[in-house]
């Protein structure tokens, strides 16, 4: 899968693993595996909004991709202790997260060719990377990348407000939408490490979701989905298994 960058590729329809019987799984294809969350995302947005981005960047890159990848069922429950304090978050912690990665990769490497894991919850990132860490030692065929929804505020603001008016808009109440704590996440680090997010936003957003809209989150999507495209054909593997790009700079 990480050959070289491609050009010219041949868009295919997304197949979901799920939807297909063993026989249709032929020659070790390449898998997406979607990894997100549920976990408050504010007064105004669904609990499984990192699921949902993760979902739709994996189908996104398996349709450009064109060779041939599934599309794994994602996995809902990471570790979100940071946001503990809100109902409705299910958190399984660092550890359980890292087990049941690992499981799945020995699982998938059976049958499967390259494994790449889509992640589009902060949060998950140790767990991800120390299990992908051992797998690859495993000389197992994974990777991961991330969807960065970062770029203007944390969580539940702007960007991912726009990212699920367009995807799933039914989801939203934007009467509920309000500003939280807007400062800037590396200010609030080390409070939100000991007393989660709720001491730093009582109502769960980092960030301001004031004049998101569907036409930017189809923008932000497209943006992500390329990314995690030319990480797959075009990048490298760190020692944690992240694809990094290679400096252009020097080409």
């Amino acid at each position: 899968m990480n050959s070289g960058c491609q050009h010219g590729r041949k868009e295919n329809a997304v197949t979901e693993l799920s939807r297909v019987s063993w026989p249709s799984i032929q020659q070790r294809p390449p898998v997406l595996l979607p990894l997100g969350s549920v976990e408050q995302h504010g007064p105004h947005l669904p609990l499984h909004t990192d699921t949902a981005i993760a979902v739709a960047v994996a189908r996104g890159a398996a349709h450009r991709l064109g060779n041939g990848a599934f599309v794994a069922p994602p996995l809902y429950y990471g570790s979100s202790g940071e946001h503990q304090s809100f109902p409705g978050t299910l958190s399984i912690g660092q550890d359980a997260l890292k087990m049941m990665l690992v499981e799945l990769v020995r699982s998938l490497s059976h049958w499967a060719g390259q494994v790449v894991i889509v992640n589009a919850h902060g949060g998950n990132v140790q767990a991800l990377a120390a299990a992908v860490h051992q797998m690859r030692y495993e000389k197992h065929d994974v990777v991961w990348a991330a969807c960065a929804t970062e770029s203007v505020d944390a969580h539940a603001g702007y960007t991912e407000t726009s990212l699920m008016l367009h995807l799933e808009p039914d989801s939203v109440n934007l009467a509920r939408a309000e500003a939280g704590n807007t400062a800037p996440v590396t200010e609030l680090l080390s409070q939100i490490i000991t007393g989660g997010v709720a001491a730093v936003s009582p109502n769960g957003v980092l960030g301001d979701p004031a004049g998101a809209t569907a036409e930017e989150g189809a923008r932000v999507l497209a943006e992500m989905i390329d990314d995690v495209v030319a990480r797959i054909e075009c990048g490298h593997p760190d020692d944690k298994g992240f694809l990094t790009m290679p400096d252009r700079s020097r080409v």
